[in-house]
């Protein structure tokens, strides 16, 4: 149990801050739960002893939009009448789920080009004949604004159901000025439609388009200029890039990732998911926040990622549909200290998965991840490979983004396949979908 007797008036971050919290905000009690705090040793938190931060009978005070107490229930301060009271039924409540990798704006699908695949094309010989990403490019680019804002909207609500709080969106289908404006627009109205947050990340350098073919140095040029841009409008959070055989080298990605740099933007990379091009290595110059994929990882990668502290997110979505063979080096990244992160990396080409407790599995069963690994993954270092410090945990201080699962310990949900286990979603405590 963590005594914050001062709940009316502070609330403690996971620093040394304080965020002073008016008395007029509501308290709310959420009891009759299971918490999964996932709090470790060095946080000091209710449940830090046990393995997922787990508490039984367990109970969670929060005060606006964040969390003033966690702990036992029976240990609750008799000081902290709430204004409103919920009985959880005995239901597993954990931190929002986070889903740190997507590209939900987009148009059109690739449904032929699965089919392309199972008939023995590979994803290098598709993009090379002008589909793979360039296909959705074609069709992004055709659909209007407010069809876009549509269609994504619908797949964040999808993913908001199951229990994610919190999702980042990159561009990387406009591939030009106004595209690439326009699905980073359309990415910050989502958070104005649905009570999840969003992050956007800047990924002009996902592939060159037809009107640069040939000149991918050019593109990259541009690309810059784009980014100051949308930088100035408030429109991008991260910038990312493909680093790979059939997209930019490191050294073109290093020039994009020396403006973000510039402009205070941190940065990402997608990393060695079709061959090993050193790209996480230069992102480590750059103390990325994360490389992602990361397939043909090498021992020497590992260590940049050691050194620069970024955060590594697996993808088995894209594992999973591309039948791919060679597996993340888990153990080295593991033996190595690095955190690991797990993402839906929902895309129409090579994840089309909507579903982020399928992907709890997925780590499991493909990567040989522990499910209270598979966890953290989706909370405590999928926030940091956002580089946010307020969520991702149940503590004092941090933002009350929680879901409630019908399940009875965290296990079940990453050994269960398909399903509708949500019960309640709340974000920034407010309950905002009930079963």
């Amino acid at each position: 149990m963590v005594d914050v007797g001062v709940a009316r008036s502070a609330l403690m971050t996971d620093g040394a801050e304080h965020m002073v919290a008016p008395v007029d905000m509501p308290r709310r009690l959420w009891r009759g739960v299971t918490l999964a705090t996932f709090a470790d040793a060095g946080s000091g938190g209710a449940g830090a002893d046990q393995p997922y931060g787990l508490i039984e009978n367990g109970a969670v005070i929060t005060q606006g939009s964040h969390i003033a107490w966690v702990g036992r229930e029976s240990e609750l301060p008799a000081q902290a009448a709430p204004d409103e009271e919920h009985d959880g039924g005995g239901a597993l409540l954990t931190p929002g789920l986070i889903d740190a990798h997507t590209h939900l704006v987009y148009g059109g699908d690739r449904a032929a080009e699965f089919e392309q695949r199972l008939q023995g094309a590979t994803y290098e010989d598709i993009a090379r004949a002008g589909g793979g990403i360039m296909s959705t490019v074609r069709a992004t680019r055709a659909a209007s604004e407010e069809e876009l804002l549509a269609q994504a909207t619908a797949r964040a609500t999808v993913l908001l159901h199951e229990g994610v709080t919190t999702i980042e969106i990159k561009s990387g289908y406009g591939l030009s000025a106004e595209h690439e404006r326009r699905s980073l627009a359309v990415a910050r109205r989502i958070a104005t439609q649905l009570p999840i947050t969003v992050r956007t990340t800047s990924l002009a350098l996902h592939a060159v388009p037809p009107e640069f073919a040939g000149r991918a140095d050019d593109y990259v040029t541009e690309s810059a200029r784009w980014l100051r841009a949308q930088h100035a409008e408030g429109l991008v959070d991260a910038v990312d890039a493909f680093c790979e055989r059939i997209a930019f080298s490191p050294a073109q990605v290093a020039r994009i990732f020396a403006v973000a740099r510039e402009l205070g933007l941190p940065v990402k990379l997608h990393a060695e998911q079709l061959s090993d091009s050193g790209g996480t290595a230069m992102a480590a110059t750059f103390d990325a926040l994360s490389c992602d994929h990361l397939e043909y990882l090498s021992a020497d990668g590992v260590q940049a990622m050691q050194r620069s502290g970024s955060v590594a997110v697996l993808l088995p979505g894209a594992y999973y549909m591309l039948r791919e063979t060679q597996l993340p080096p888990v153990a080295g990244l593991r033996g190595g200290g690095v955190a690991l992160a797990l993402a839906t990396d929902h895309n129409p080409g090579t994840s089309p998965t909507l579903s982020l407790l399928l992907m709890l599995n997925m780590a499991c069963t493909l990567f040989r991840l522990t499910p209270e690994e598979a966890w953290r993954g989706v909370t405590v270092h999928a926030a940091r490979a956002l580089g946010l410090r307020d969520r991702g945990r149940l503590l004092p201080g941090m933002r009350a983004d929680f879901a409630l699962f019908d399940a009875g310990h965290p296990r079940e949900l990453a050994y269960r396949i398909g399903g509708t286990p949500c019960r309640r979603v709340i974000c920034g405590g407010q309950d905002v979908r009930r079963s």
